[in-house]
């Protein structure tokens, strides 16, 4: 633990990204790879997506047109060549970073009633799954094979087929296991945290597992050595992590259940105000928590392999002055990304002494930001109930 805390406590604002115009909250951030010399993507509140030098920090280009609101940027595993966008107009689009313009290289279509609001790429490229807000009685995960197509001027994919039992209201999150592409979990405000194995036939025998958080789910991740471990952060600032290699044994698959973090959380002469997500620390088989103040400072918890709880483990102070939305960890250079309310980009590196632009206020815009392999059956969607 000890050397946990001293990495952390290294970590310094390296970089700062420039002051845009208009004010923008950051709200989701992902990096290229090879991670350490590539591009830094942000989707943002009015409805574009900003591609960042990683190293400087400079803009290089942003895509804005996208019709309605931003549910994650994703840049496939295998380069920072194509970068992918879900929005709730009911599509995913696939770009092509090395070409002019702001016209998709793929486009994924839903069905008509979709309301795109989560989505993620298997770790070969080849699945993608978008999950839905509920309209009328469904609550979809839709999946699209990457590969299929044209290559057309603007080529348009149907989807694959949907899961559609499973969860009973909007599925606020999806995540691909980061070394197995046929296994993923989803996350929902029902509360269910379900995992599944998409290369069985249909959805009842693709669901493996479910965990419930009793509560909205607003983050889910995997962990552990094995990385048969998920976690979940919630809507209303609780922490759940599950075993699931304890599925088949007698031990209680829960390892920590937290209903509200920011009381039982010490981050030492601060307030805990927000979660804002996980992540797996493989270096020092550590699961580590993020969250905040409104002031901007951001604190770092490690989950303890006891079950115990969370331990404060560093604090990040100075580089944001209004709420952090987003973070992206970089494990080939254990530096961190943040972005949030104040509209700027922030790079975290051991050791670093910043030689950018100092941090700006908090921004005031408005509250609309808020709203936020074989495939089960390959029968259209009718959007009926078995």
């Amino acid at each position: 633990m000890e050397k946990m805390e001293e990495q952390l406590a290294n970590l310094h604002i390296a970089k700062r990204s420039s002051v845009t115009k208009e004010p923008t909250y950051l709200l989701e951030i992902d990096i290229s790879r090879p991670a350490l010399n590539g591009l830094v993507a942000v989707s943002c509140s009015n409805k574009s997506i900003r591609l960042y030098d990683q190293q400087t920090l400079h803009l290089q280009r942003e895509f804005s047109v996208h019709p309605g609101l931003l549910s994650g940027v994703k840049f496939a595993h295998s380069g920072d060549n194509l970068l992918f966008s879900a929005c709730s107009d009911g599509t995913v689009k696939c770009w092509d970073t090395r070409l002019p313009g702001e016209a998709e290289a793929r486009l994924f279509k839903g069905y008509p009633s979709n309301v795109f609001i989560s989505f993620d790429i298997s770790c070969d490229d080849r699945v993608v799954c978008a999950g839905t807000e509920k309209v009328d009685d469904d609550a979809l995960m839709v999946f699209w094979d990457v590969r299929g197509g044209t290559k057309r001027a603007s080529p348009t994919t149907p989807p694959l087929g949907v899961y559609s039992e499973s969860h009973n209201d909007d599925i606020t999150q999806v995540c691909f296991h980061p070394n197995d592409p046929n296994t993923i979990v989803s996350g929902s405000t029902d509360g269910l945290v379900n995992v599944f194995d998409v290369g069985r036939d249909n959805e009842d025998d693709a669901l493996t597992a479910t965990c419930n958080s009793d509560s909205s789910v607003s983050f889910i991740g995997w962990a552990g050595k094995d990385l048969r471990q998920v976690y979940c952060v919630t809507h209303d600032e609780g922490f759940y992590w599950w075993d699931l290699a304890r599925l088949d044994s007698d031990e209680p698959i829960t390892r920590l259940s937290i209903q509200d973090v920011r009381e039982v959380a010490d981050v030492k002469n601060d307030h805990l105000h927000y979660l804002i997500g996980g992540v797996y620390h493989e270096k020092t088989d550590r699961l580590l928590v993020l969250g905040g103040t409104s002031a901007g400072n951001v604190h770092l918890m490690s989950c303890c392999t006891s079950g115990s709880g969370l331990l404060h483990t560093g604090s990040l102070q100075g580089g944001h002055s209004a709420t952090v939305r987003s973070f992206c960890w970089n494990p080939e250079g254990d530096s961190l990304l943040t972005g949030g309310e104040d509209g700027q980009l922030v790079l975290w590196k051991p050791g670093a002494a910043q030689r950018s632009p100092a941090k700006k206020g908090a921004l005031k815009i408005g509250s609309t930001v808020q709203q936020r392999v074989r495939v089960h059956s390959q029968n259209s969607y009718t959007g009926k109930r078995k």
